[in-house]
């Protein structure tokens, strides 16, 4: 039985599918039980298991653990996250879950520019003390996370604080692949991979793009790293806390150049998703 958290996020739900494609037990954990979870409504899917867990609630997670061999954990970032899935790793393995997948995060390093990366490490590093089996997956930016871009764009502007540097995307659909992977073959558990999608694209050029598929002229805004904040909370009504991780991921891809790995081919036998064929996909987002 493998328990996947986060099963309603675009990384946890794209496992599920991934999964059960697989045939493999499951068993998913959602604070929400009563809402379905998407894409596991129709009468063609297999059945799935589903049952509530809160990593805020230890109860609920010894519950949910029971019977299970391996975990997929991600969570939403946030300040508590360090605590949160440190303890999650802990109920774990008094559950004799004995393999833990993790989602982390590029830079996971203790001295990393960016708040968010160093707690990643933290909690990488709790895992390696656990004695759990554990790989762990460090993706780049999430190209479903460019969906948020839709109502600026409407707008004719993307604002950001990258300059030209490349920056790297994937699909998460690609993530939950090789998550699955991990999950499912001894060969691939116990690693740590960096995942990134085919190519890495700056900012304005996803503008350029987005302009050709559109028919409507988008531009790019460089902004101050500290405009760009500003933006981001006054503006968007980010949390401070949150607005810092995007401008401090932003000047990350300036101070370390980033480029596509070769993990996605590696694990999984077949190239990434495509930036083009992710907007292309989902084109209506970003029409006005």
């Amino acid at each position: 039985m493998i328990v996947v958290m986060g099963a309603t996020g675009a990384t946890g739900n794209a496992l599920l599918h991934s999964l059960l494609t697989r045939g493999t037990p499951v068993r998913a954990l959602t604070r929400t039980p009563h809402r379905p979870i998407p894409g596991m409504t129709g009468a063609h899917q297999p059945p799935v298991e589903v049952q509530y867990a809160d990593a805020t609630d230890p109860h609920s997670l010894r519950t949910a653990f029971k019977g299970a061999s391996q975990l997929f954990l991600a969570m939403a970032n946030s300040p508590a996250q360090v605590e949160l899935e440190t303890r999650v790793v802990d109920i774990a393995a008094d559950a004799g879950i004995g393999h833990i997948v993790k989602i982390s995060a590029p830079a996971a390093e203790p001295d990393s520019p960016v708040a968010i990366s160093r707690g990643h490490h933290a909690v990488e590093e709790h895992l390696r003390t656990s004695g759990l089996t554990h790989t762990i997956l460090r993706p780049y930016a999430f190209m479903q996370n460019l969906l948020r871009l839709a109502p600026t764009v409407a707008q004719g502007i993307i604002l950001g604080t990258t300059g030209d540097a490349p920056c790297n995307h994937i699909d998460c659909r690609d993530i939950g692949d090789v998550a699955a992977a991990a999950l499912t073959r001894p060969d691939i558990a116990g690693g740590t991979y960096t995942l990134t999608g085919p190519e890495a694209v700056s900012y304005p050029e996803i503008a350029s793009r987005l302009t050709a598929l559109t028919g409507h002229q988008i531009h790019y805004a460089n902004l101050t790293a500290d405009k760009l904040r500003h933006n981001l909370v006054e503006t968007a009504h980010m949390p401070t806390w949150l607005a810092d991780h995007v401008t401090e991921i932003q000047q990350l891809a300036i101070a370390r150049p980033e480029t596509p790995t070769t993990t996605v081919i590696d694990i999984l036998g077949r190239p990434p998703r495509t930036l083009d064929a992710f907007l292309h996909e989902h084109h209506s987002h970003f029409r006005r």
